[in-house]
């Protein structure tokens, strides 16, 4: 039997697409965003699956009504980042709908026996210090889920990407772990697995279009995360991409003659020699397990209707989730006792 999932704050498919590509037999169903844009990128993808609305009218007979087995959820970082100073968890505005869920639908659901036997909730490393986790957590085990909570990175699974978020699984019985929580920072995979990050790269002709503006190195470029195609690690891309400098994500060196980590780069008034530029929409998607890499299949299979601009495409991207990472999450979540 095929199964059912619900896909909360969907975005552009990163969950959809985690589902599929696992072995698990499951269909979503429904998934459910604010943003139109994303909505459009999802729809262009997954087709007419999505339907944009404030997830906090969403009401228990609602979602009683898809008879999902399998909820998938990656709610606003927002209010939990290190990255917003400004950041107020639980009373953030953008955290109410996932507070309304937790506290009001999924209680209601279980009261009538119509509540999802596996969760899966993605969000931004920090959450797990949140008022928000321990509501999450608690509701859970009241209601009858065990709960496994990570953090984790790409980098744990060969991905040269560092990009810790937390992950919590719940499942209802029968059970295969307990309520734990564990913080992970070792290799998950291979250590001969692991690619570079020209294994990712685009084949451009002409860099340029992605170069850093020179008002920018002038200014910023200190500050920059610097790689080079050889390198087995970037930093986390976040929305801000090619916005921010600072803790936005890694500048692609296309120099590779020059090495920045032995202090090369500090001999050089400017920094035009090292070819600086960022990485493109589709190289960021290849970091995501969106695409597949260049040398399984050179064609992306991902859409951008042609009306998303690339500012649009780094912040969606940039708010999405690293699917191989999410894959092998939900692999192990249908995991049966042995």
């Amino acid at each position: 039997m095929t199964l059912r999932a619900l896909e909360f704050y969907s975005g552009i498919g990163g969950l959809h697409l985690s589902l599929s590509k696992s072995t698990v037999k499951a269909d979503v169903v429904q998934a459910f965003d604010w943003d139109q844009t994303a909505c459009q990128v999802y729809t262009a993808n997954h087709g007419n699956l999505v339907r944009k609305v404030d997830i906090s009218t969403l009401t228990p007979s609602i979602l009683a009504g898809f008879k999902a087995d399998l909820w998938l959820l990656s709610p606003s970082c927002q209010p939990y980042t290190v990255l917003n100073p400004n950041a107020r968890g639980e009373q953030d505005p953008r955290a109410q709908s996932f507070l309304h869920l937790v506290q009001s639908v999924l209680p209601a659901l279980a009261a009538s026996g119509e509540h999802p036997s596996r969760i899966l909730v993605e969000n931004v490393a920090g959450f797990e210090d949140s008022s928000t986790r321990q509501i999450l957590v608690s509701t859970l085990r009241s209601i009858g889920y065990k709960t496994l909570e990570l953090l984790l990175t790409p980098l744990q699974f060969g991905v040269p990407n560092s990009r810790l978020r937390y992950y919590l699984l719940a499942k209802r019985e029968p059970l295969h772990f307990q309520d734990v929580t564990i913080s992970g920072d070792e290799r998950l995979s291979d250590p001969a697995a692991t690619h570079t990050i020209a294994d990712y790269l685009d084949d451009l002709e002409c860099f340029t279009e992605y170069a850093v503006p020179d008002r920018v190195l002038e200014k910023w470029g200190r500050l920059f995360d610097i790689v080079r195609p050889s390198s087995d690690r970037t930093c986390c891309f976040t929305r801000g991409y090619t916005q921010l400098v600072e803790r936005a994500g890694s500048i692609l060196q296309e120099n590779e003659d020059l090495d920045v980590s032995r202090g090369e780069a500090d001999a050089v008034k400017i920094l035009h020699p090292l070819r600086l530029r960022y990485f493109t929409p589709s190289e960021l998607l290849r970091l995501f397990a969106f695409d597949p890499l260049r040398s399984e299949s050179p064609e992306s299979s991902f859409i951008w209707p042609d009306s998303t601009s690339r500012k649009s495409k780094y912040k969606l991207i940039g708010n999405s989730i690293n699917v191989k990472v999410v894959q092998a999450l939900i692999e192990y979540l249908f995991t049966e006792p042995a």
